[in-house]
């Protein structure tokens, strides 16, 4: 697996709009799907050269379109530079012949669907031939994303490059060299947006238990866990390190990892979470 970041410069967005392949068609408009719009937007893609497809677009899809000049819902169709699917896996055998007059053989497809892999794609959209399978997290819909993208075999280096640019908008792109590792990739980036989440949770409870206010509890926890992981993303050093540096041996922080961490603790229980949610993952792709 390698991990790729956008090249650092003073407009990093428009460098990668200036790789973005051309036109681009998104189908499926919903959370996902909006946010990489607007990311893509905001690194100066034209919206001249973008078509939405969406059969009941958001109020704010429809504004979206409607104010910055992107075709929603056009009557007619032509191969894309870059095709995404942003629709719910469940409708891609419904929506599969419609697909097909906007896929030429340059055209780049990028997958948002969960569950649905490669093979999928290809058995139901003959007509492509460069397929990147992407899981993406919530956090893309911020710009601080942790995507996983596997590519097809036809995906060459200039197909590599668009498909970058795309994703790189909305955070960290990390190429898996092996489909069979998406589902772990969905585990830990995909789901763990949702551990994070139980952790600010956890924390306001037990403020709350030891006698602070509500309100005062979860305003603490949700600063802390924010500011913690924006440190995390701060400074080079290892999670570890970073924790061992906030413990001082026999204050209270130690004490209270001795909990978190007995009989295996925290880091056991998070390993089989994330090791349920792999198996969850195969199931539904299955």
């Amino acid at each position: 697996m390698t991990r790729d970041h956008a090249p650092a410069s003073e407009s990093p967005g428009r460098d990668r709009a200036a790789s973005f392949p051309t036109p681009l068609v998104l189908i499926g408009a919903g959370k996902m799907g909006s946010a990489l719009l607007r990311g893509w937007l905001a690194d100066g893609l034209d919206p001249g050269a973008v078509t939405v497809v969406d059969p009941q677009p958001s109020p704010e899809i429809a504004l979206l379109c409607a104010e910055r000049g992107l075709r929603l819902n056009p009557t007619d169709a032509a191969p894309a530079g870059a095709l995404v699917l942003g629709i719910k896996p469940q409708v891609l055998d419904e929506a599969a012949a419609a697909l097909g007059a906007w896929i030429g053989p340059d055209t780049l497809v990028l997958s948002i669907l969960a569950g649905k892999t490669l093979a999928d794609l290809k058995r139901r959209l003959p007509g492509a031939r460069a397929l990147v399978r992407v899981m993406p997290n919530l956090p893309a819909s911020i710009g601080r994303g942790a995507t996983g993208a596997v590519g097809s075999p036809e995906v060459g280096p200039d197909a590599r490059a668009g498909a970058e640019a795309l994703l790189a908008s909305s955070g960290l792109v990390a190429w898996l060299d092996d489909e069979g590792l998406i589902d772990a990739v969905t585990a830990v980036s995909g789901s763990g947006p949702a551990y994070v989440f139980l952790l600010a949770e956890a924390l306001a409870e037990a403020g709350v238990a030891a006698g602070l206010p509500r309100d005062l509890s979860a305003q603490l926890a949700r600063a802390t866990v924010a500011g913690a992981g924006a440190l995390l993303d701060a400074d080079p050093r290892e999670a570890g390190q970073l924790r061992r540096d906030v413990t001082s041996p026999g204050g209270t922080t130690a004490a209270a990892l001795a909990v978190l961490m007995r009989e295996g603790g925290l880091p056991a229980l998070m390993t089989e979470a994330v090791a349920a949610a792999r198996r969850r993952a195969g199931e539904l792709s299955g």
